[in-house]
């Protein structure tokens, strides 16, 4: 198994320790966090360190996943995944064992495929996404950098979402629209 280190160490980092733990390609090594939480657990992995301990991290450990949510503001994720990228690290593609990806579909370094989720053929999902539980990608969808694709929301066929955009819970798209760049869609909203 491929050792792993997480950064960011509040509720969504539980979630994706769950997807992580289903998979038998990672050991998830320690999660990077604030100074205040170092040497506290989430479940059952220890908080080692900070952003300041970036770089040394990137020197003893290959892999990385940024495990910080997404709803209102893309930035925080952005900016880490382009700082670790400048640091050489690699972020893994992750998927659930409860998920349904196709064979079919593309998906970039350091996107997260949570449990429940269903990736159709011909689609794809940029870098540093989070596909949440029980979302469905649809067919020829293009989904860019940096989004996060809320729990049960549906992106339907043939829609491209611009980077950094948040789809929320619930929300279903009309196929083969196009949602801007940094987009925000309300939960439960239908996008046409």
């Amino acid at each position: 198994m491929d050792e792993l280190i997480l950064v960011g160490g509040g509720g969504h980092c539980v979630s994706c320790i769950d997807v992580i733990e289903t998979s038998t390609d990672f050991k998830i090594i320690g999660i990077i966090d604030i100074p205040e939480k170092v040497g506290l657990k989430v479940l059952d992995y220890e908080v080692i360190g900070t952003d300041q301990d970036l770089q040394e991290m990137v020197r003893r450990y290959k892999y990385f996943l940024i495990t910080i949510g997404q709803i209102r503001d893309p930035k925080p994720r952005i900016s880490l995944f382009r700082k670790l990228t400048e640091m050489k690290a690699i972020f893994p593609v992750i998927i659930s064992s409860n998920a349904y990806v196709s064979k079919h579909a593309q998906i970039g370094g350091g996107t997260i495929v949570m449990h429940g989720a269903v990736v159709n053929a011909r689609s794809n999902i940029g870098s540093n996404c989070i596909v949440n539980s029980l979302s469905l990608i649809e067919h020829d969808a293009f989904i860019a950098d940096h989004c996060h694709i809320a729990t049960s929301a549906v992106i339907n066929g043939g829609v491209t979402v611009g980077q950094g955009s948040f789809i929320g819970s619930g929300a279903i798209t009309k196929q083969y629209i196009t949602i801007p760049e940094f987009s925000f869609i309300r939960a439960h909203s239908i996008t046409k």
